[in-house]
């Protein structure tokens, strides 16, 4: 129901600064995604931006300490993805690295309490008598939910990184890089960074205040969490995030990562020694998520804080079967939608449909997003699914995803500015959001959406590309090449993994599974194998073809082979 995606060059600018013994290659793919020398490529710890830059911070740092000091109760509130409970557990263990006795974390339960901090899960938090909460990954929005906590005469420190709104909470110190005022230069960080960033604050000022007789504590000990958290919440991965990540990385590979990572690593069946930013986007991430989506995200932030290796083997085995169940929902909501788009048609009334919603009365809350991002997918638009808030419910909970150069949450707060009392609550990033409304205002949200994506997209934004990084001569399809680009990332959200289009004689094809389609290619007198994943659309493709590709060591087949991985395939 879309147009074929364009295949696309991704210019290069000039090649300059570089050491002359620089892998060329990687020379050409780090200035054509903005990094200026080797610096900016492989960007180092020793580089991080500093945390006094962060507004808020010196607040955060005198709260935290003056409750360490007054032995207070400091509870850290998560949130119910992986960001949130990565975030958590940096938090927990963290705070105890640096001299906090009485730490403790809880997490809202999706159903129960929704999101962040709300009223309802204030009342619950009462029993465990905190005197400070420090929320990650949420917070900037919990009005409510932090004036309730005040009531009960509870310090609140927030620790965010999404869009504010109009007005701040009432909190007694808020760390976020996108509220008003603030001079950190990175705007990307995550949860979890934030998190990390108010712990390096606060070891600075224990530090100075001679509170670490024994030796200073290593933080860096948490960047293996920093790094899941991170990739898993698609942040944007500019030079400081991906000084984070590649840190953590190198920690995970080499098998220094906290318990409850290590047996995910194992569950999920790779390879920690070449463990990728995509296996923690793909593999690693959505058993932490499959939690707080099907389940209660508790189950997650223990395996992240646990220090005992068989309850963290044990749990990551539940999270791994909760992510297999995860998956069938997800399938079946998907192929509910897709069945829901067939009766719809992309150009309606003459003029082209720039977004999409789609809602199930029996659909799951907590996997609504994964159905928006398939369907985002899918279409090349703006999609917004929705469930029920819990079943039965007269309240809708809905997650939203954009496509580049449209803004979801400012479209959702033009909707709710233009349609006041339409939208009950919502927030979120430019290329994801969450909402809530009264499922009898559907129709009328629907309208006012897809209006106001009418209004900001352009025949060019909803064209969807394919930017590829330009064509492999045959003598560069090798397994060292592949391994030189699989270990030169971190790869990802705003820094692409590399990929190559050319044009390649079929030789033979096969389907594997239903709807996957293995190809041996031939290029040059070179024969390569190939997989396209979801490739099989019914006819074998034959003769001559143009494709765009990651070029890929192929552990399977072992030695020097490679593979190439297909992910858009067109007649040459």
């Amino acid at each position: 129901m879309k147009s074929a995606p364009r295949l696309v060059r991704r210019a290069t600018p000039e090649l300059s600064g570089w050491p002359e013994a620089f892998p060329p290659l990687l020379a050409r793919l780090y200035a054509a995604r903005g990094a200026v020398g080797i610096e900016q490529a492989q960007p180092r710890l020793a580089n991080l931006l500093p945390p006094d830059l962060l507004a808020g911070i010196d607040d955060a740092v005198a709260l935290l300490a003056d409750a360490m000091a007054h032995d207070r109760h400091i509870l850290v509130v998560g949130d119910f993805d992986c960001d949130g409970a990565t975030a958590c557990a940096v938090g927990v263990r963290g705070l105890r690295m640096l001299g906090a006795t009485r730490v403790s974390h809880a997490v809202p339960n999706r159903i129960v309490h929704g999101y962040g901090l709300s009223p309802s899960l204030v009342e619950e938090l009462a029993r465990l008598e905190p005197e400070l909460l420090v929320t990650v990954d949420h917070g900037i929005a919990c009005h409510a939910g932090i004036a309730a906590a005040k009531q009960h005469g509870w310090k609140v420190l927030v620790t965010d990184h999404h869009l504010p709104g109009n007005t701040l909470p009432a909190a007694d110190a808020i760390v976020d890089p996108n509220q008003p005022g603030d001079r950190f230069p990175s705007k990307a960080l995550a949860g979890v960074g934030v998190m990390f960033y108010v712990l390096l604050a606060l070891r600075k000022h224990l530090r100075e205040a001679g509170r670490f007789p024994a030796g200073v504590p290593d933080l860096s000990q948490l960047l293996d969490l920093v790094a899941v958290g991170t990739v898993a919440d698609l942040v944007p991965l500019d030079a400081n995030n991906r000084a984070l990540v590649g840190a953590g990385l190198r920690r995970l590979r080499a098998g220094q990562g906290c318990a409850g990572l290590r047996a995910l690593i194992e569950v999920s069946q790779r390879d920690a020694a070449r463990l990728t930013a995509a296996d923690i986007g793909y593999a690693i991430g959505p058993r932490i998520n499959a939690a707080g989506r099907l389940e209660d995200m508790a189950l997650g932030i223990e395996c992240l804080v646990t220090d005992d290796a068989t309850q963290a083997r044990e749990i990551a085995a539940l999270l791994n079967e909760i992510n297999g169940e995860r998956r069938a929902v997800q399938q079946q909501m998907t192929d509910e939608a897709e069945r829901a788009l067939a009766a719809v048609s992309l150009h309606e009334a003459g003029s082209s449909r720039a977004a999409f919603c789609f809602f199930d009365a029996e659909w799951h809350p907590g996997v609504v997003g994964l159905v928006a991002s398939k369907m985002k997918e899918r279409l090349h638009r703006p999609v917004i699914a929705f469930a029920p808030a819990e079943p039965g419910s007269d309240r809708l909970r809905g997650s939203a995803r954009s496509i580049a150069g449209f803004h979801m949450r400012d479209a959702l707060a033009e909707v709710a500015a233009s349609h006041p009392g339409l939208i009950e609550r919502f927030g979120g990033h430019a290329m994801a959001a969450g909402l809530s409304l009264p499922m009898a205002a559907l129709p009328a949200f629907e309208q006012a959406f897809g209006d106001c994506a009418a209004r900001w997209l352009t025949p060019e934004l909803l064209q969807a590309e394919i930017v590829s990084d330009g064509e492999l001569r045959a003598g560069e399809l090798d397994r060292r090449n592949a391994e030189l680009l699989r270990d030169a990332g971190p790869w990802g959200q705003g820094f692409p993994e590399p990929l190559f289009d050319g044009e390649f004689d079929i030789v033979t094809t096969r389907v594997v599974g239903e709807r996957h389609l293995k190809l041996e290619l031939a290029h040059a007198g070179v024969r390569l194998n190939a997989i396209h994943f979801g490739g099989w659309e019914g006819t074998a493709p034959v003769g001559r073809v143009r494709i765009a590709y990651r070029l890929e060591p192929d552990d399977y087949r072992g030695g020097d082979a490679v593979q190439l991985v297909v992910v858009h395939r067109e007649p040459a």
